[in-house]
């Protein structure tokens, strides 16, 4: 009689144990499902699309920087040629007033 007790309590716990499960299913299944909903309301982007836009982002900025470098370069080879050339100065044996042919 006590072994069958022993086997009466072991089928129900491992009964209990196995809607336990069930129902730890059923909950993260209703938890996950209501995060997701909360994330959507909020307007969160997914990890994955974020990572996306970011290398996009880096390499947009690396670009930005070279072309800042090569107008900043551009810019000061035509500062270099409109700069006023040096005026040549008369010889100094000319007198003013003299013209020379």
């Amino acid at each position: 009689m006590p072994s069958r007790i022993f086997d009466d309590v072991t089928r129900l716990a491992g009964d209990a144990a196995t809607a336990l499960n069930g129902i730890k299913s059923e909950v993260e299944t209703a938890v996950k499902s209501r995060i997701e909903r909360a994330l959507a309301d909020l307007d969160v982007v997914p990890r994955e699309e974020f990572e996306t836009v970011r290398a996009m982002a880096i390499l947009a900025r690396e670009e930005q920087e070279k072309l800042a470098a090569r107008i900043a370069a551009l810019e000061a080879q035509l500062a270099e040629k409109a700069a006023p050339k040096p005026v040549k100065k008369p010889k100094a044996d000319a007198q003013p007033g003299d013209t020379q042919a």
